[in-house]
């Protein structure tokens, strides 16, 4: 439904304090860019779909760096880790909620033109179903770097050492599924898609994450303008097409 500017206020002040906080703590979750970027995102996301919308996002990012940290120890020794110790900056910040921001605001803008209306829900499970995707592959990843015993490459199923581009692992591909079901349910609970909707979100990011590993496999390291942030901005966007493309059949 159509905010009111007050709404857009409380979006400025929590996301101020909270990101003033995040700049003052020692442990540093994001670069000085990444913080004005989440800012940025926090506004534009709060001020679109509420409060709602702003919990899965503080859920993906919060679950997301959580995972980055297990095994720190160990792929900081394979030099697999996270850069920056897993502080995020602008470019992951973008590269994870892009296409996110694109469907919260095509939603606000939808509710308050009063048009196509039937285009919310579609626009809100392509929101959810993006944040499913990256903490999918979020989480796939950083276990299958710390945890995965039998890593393959995707394209040729060869083994591959962890941390390889398009490696897969069973490990990873269950964090993977975790992942996008827990913050699907989230999305529920928040009002944001249906119960069917769960089922969808998850079927999109498995989907989605599976084509990344195969981006990853074949064509990452050899087109130039295909940096990771960038991949990361095409699967989320895969994600999103793939749930509204079920969510408009059924």
């Amino acid at each position: 439904m159509p905010l009111n500017i007050s709404d857009w206020l409380i979006a400025i002040a929590v996301n101020t304090v909270l990101l003033g906080v995040a700049a003052i703590v020692p442990k540093k979750l994001l670069t000085p860019g990444g913080l004005a970027n989440a800012w940025i995102l926090g506004v534009l996301v709060w001020g679109c779909l509420g409060w709602q919308g702003y919990l899965l996002v503080m859920f993906y990012f919060l679950v997301g760096s959580g995972v980055t940290f297990i095994g720190k120890d160990q792929k900081e020794a394979l030099g697999i880790a996270e850069a920056r110790s897993g502080a995020r900056g602008a470019g992951n910040v973008w590269g994870s909620a892009l296409v996110g921001s694109i469907c919260a605001v095509l939603a606000f803008v939808l509710a308050n033109q009063q048009i196509a209306i039937d285009l919310i829900p579609l626009l809100q499970l392509g929101f959810v179903a993006s944040f499913c995707t990256k903490l999918s592959d979020t989480c796939g990843t950083e276990i299958g770097k710390a945890y995965g015993q039998r890593t393959f490459l995707i394209t040729t199923l060869k083994p591959v050492p962890r941390g390889t581009e398009g490696a897969v692992s069973l490990e990873g591909t269950i964090a993977g599924i975790v992942g996008s079901i827990s913050i699907a349910i989230v999305g529920w609970l928040l009002g944001l898609i249906s119960p069917i909707g769960i089922g969808i979100c998850v079927i999109a990011a498995f989907v989605a994450t599976t084509i990344e590993s195969l981006i990853g496999a074949t064509i990452e390291d050899k087109v130039p303008l295909l940096t990771h942030d960038v991949v990361n901005i095409l699967n989320t966007l895969i994600g999103a097409i793939v749930a509204i493309a079920i969510g408009l059949v059924l």
